[in-house]
């Protein structure tokens, strides 16, 4: 696929980054997705300890590529525009949907007393889990966006012990350092952290009003930054006693990157005015990570021209259909069906010559990739 690169006069980063979550691109993201809309249907998952998240999954007979579950960024949800986007590109492209939302984002304040803090990875794995229970395929893939990449890239990290199948992983912008994230927000663009602070606000007063008696709201939405809101919030609804060992816990390293055991490709860009780009300069490539830099894009936008589509949508296509179809490269996630594959080099001068129906497994001729199917 070309790489981004979009007229001059979307070249700008804030551009890029605003347009995406404005009302006209709002207006047409739905519009675009109705098909994908009409064949929607909220689900309620359950989680590990009791926890409920919501969802929406859009499937259709045809669509037989396999799965995706698509993860928005914090005070996003599963109807945000760049959500809907992706989901329509895959959904047309073959594959059903399911939209998660993480807990206290979108219309789910009221499955949970508890506060939601971006720690909170077991409920999204074992939500991952029962999304794949409820909705087998032999082919499962998860995408995030912003904090949801982040979440995307530790579940790919737990997944494996966790007994959570995925094939492939994308993180779009994934927030790697939330302490130094945290930070740029507050220091350098006023705007955006205006934004965020406006959203976490108004999320917490229709989490209070839901539940009363769970924090005192003038005190808690009294506050007017993020530092303030921390200070208050985290030491009374996260383990940990303040706000750095909090936005701490949740951080990733290209150590920690390092073991991912699922194919996994993170986008970023170099013009990212939410995330700093030293960020991602510190991770390393492995044969199971790519890391992608683009030029242009902002945070989470990558709009390519004046109807404001995204050429992300297309890319996560293409990366889906690529280790979906099996690439040369030989590496794909595990599938522990029955016609499970051994992934490796395989000498087949020793091996007995194969059944005809096992020759090809998931679409892929095997003989040609250096696997077998055993």
């Amino acid at each position: 696929m070309k790489p981004f690169t979009p007229p001059l006069w979307l070249r700008n980063r804030h551009l890029q980054t605003t347009l995406t979550s404005l009302p006209p691109r709002r207006l047409l993201a739905r519009h675009r997705a109705r098909e994908l809309l009409a064949l929607s249907r909220d689900e309620i998952l359950t989680c590990a300890d009791g926890i409920r998240l919501l969802g929406s999954y859009s499937s259709r007979q045809g669509n037989s590529r396999g799965l995706v579950t698509l993860i928005h960024g914090w005070e996003g949800s599963s109807g945000s525009s760049y959500i809907l986007t992706a989901a329509t590109a895959l959904f047309a492209g073959g594959y059903n949907v399911f939209r998660l939302n993480l807990r206290d984002h979108g219309a789910s304040h009221h499955l949970n007393r508890e506060l939601f803090n971006s720690t909170r990875l077991r409920e999204v794995v074992t939500g991952l889990a029962d999304i794949h229970r409820r909705h087998p395929h032999r082919r499962k893939f998860l995408a995030g966006f912003s904090l949801g990449g982040n979440f995307a890239l530790r579940v790919g990290l737990a997944a494996p012990a966790a007994g959570v199948e995925i094939e492939a992983i994308a993180a779009i912008c994934p927030v790697i350092d939330p302490v130094d994230a945290t930070h740029n927000l507050e220091r350098n663009h006023p705007i955006y952290h205006r934004y965020f602070v406006r959203k976490w606000r108004r999320s917490l007063a229709e989490k209070l009003r839901l539940h009363p008696g769970l924090d005192d709201p003038q005190e808690l939405l009294g506050r007017h930054s993020l530092s303030a809101l921390n200070d208050h919030f985290v030491p009374r609804h996260t383990p940990y006693p303040d706000a750095f060992s909090y936005l701490s816990a949740y951080r990733l390293s290209a150590g920690q990157l390092a073991g991912l055991r699922i194919p996994t490709t993170i986008l970023a860009t170099d013009d990212d005015p939410i995330l700093p780009p030293y960020q991602f300069a510190a991770l390393q490539q492995t044969d199971l990570l790519r890391i992608e830099k683009l030029r242009y894009g902002g945070h989470c936008g990558f709009l390519q021209d004046f109807r404001l589509t995204s050429w992300l949508d297309g890319h996560l296509l293409t990366l889906f259909n690529q280790v979906g179809d099996g690439d040369k490269t030989g590496k794909r996630g595990v599938d522990s069906r029955a016609d499970r594959c051994y992934h490796g080099v395989v000498n087949f001068s020793a091996l007995p010559p194969l059944p005809p129906q096992k020759q090809e497994c998931h679409g892929i001729d095997y003989r040609l990739y250096h696997r077998a199917c055993l």
